[in-house]
């Protein structure tokens, strides 16, 4: 009878037990999860595909938050640090704007190959200071190529023939310089070529023409801008 009695309090038990263990397995899975706070941060991306070279406009980008952890580390983050540069690789649409796939106008002057039209090509001839306009050649500049060599008259005389045999010809670079110096007190530096941006055909004909005989360069005028109104004379 002790026996029975004790096996019965003992099956109690164990139905308790077991009660409180499924109890408390079954409420973990009816609560609810905790809430984790994910740390984020606002970059800026294309929001349509940008061309390279292409300048990006306000237009063409956009805000969007995303986990800080996940976050390029050169991610621009600020919409007036891309504005008005230029892309210096294709970027499409949703993609990042990173720090190294941008740069300024006065970036990409620096390499002649962007500077460089569509169906244009750059070529450089060795000039002295004489053909060069003393030196006075600057990037931008425009100038016209005469062409000189020495050709048997009808007496059978040498007898010089000039002609001009290309116009208004944009300068690229003079000598390794491609920008136009922005401060008119830089130290004089004398240069001996000259990178003109031609079509093909004509780059050819400079080349033909520089091992034929000499050119010469003569400087055009470059328009100066006015920022600010003159007043007339009769003012």
């Amino acid at each position: 009878m002790l026996k029975a009695k004790t096996a019965l309090m003992l099956s109690v038990m164990l139905g308790i037990i077991t009660t409180i263990l499924f109890f408390q397995y079954t409420k973990q899975f009816s609560a609810e999860p905790a809430t984790v706070t994910v740390p984020t941060i606002d970059i800026v991306v294309a929001k349509e595909k940008i061309g390279k070279n292409e300048k990006i406009t306000s237009e063409k980008i956009e805000m969007i938050q995303m986990p800080e952890e996940t976050v390029h580390p050169k991610a621009i983050k600020s919409l007036t640090e891309v504005e008005g540069m230029l892309a210096t690789a294709m970027i499409e649409k949703g993609e990042l704007i990173l720090s190294h796939r941008i740069g300024s106008k006065k970036d990409e002057s620096v390499y002649v190959s962007r500077k460089v039209k569509d169906e244009y090509r750059a070529v450089s001839v060795g000039v002295n200071f004489n053909q060069s306009v003393s030196n006075l050649i600057e990037p931008e500049d425009e100038v016209d190529v005469v062409f000189s060599k020495m050709v048997k008259d009808a007496t059978n005389k040498d007898v010089p023939k000039t002609e001009i045999i290309l116009k208004k010809t944009r300068v690229l670079a003079v000598g390794r310089k491609m920008q136009t110096p922005e401060n008119t007190e830089e130290p004089y530096v004398e240069y001996s070529s000259v990178t003109l941006e031609l079509k093909p055909d004509d780059a050819v004909k400079l080349i033909n023409a520089s091992e034929e005989g000499k050119i010469h360069f003569i400087l055009n005028n470059r328009p100066v801008e006015q920022t600010e109104d003159v007043p007339s004379k009769e003012e």
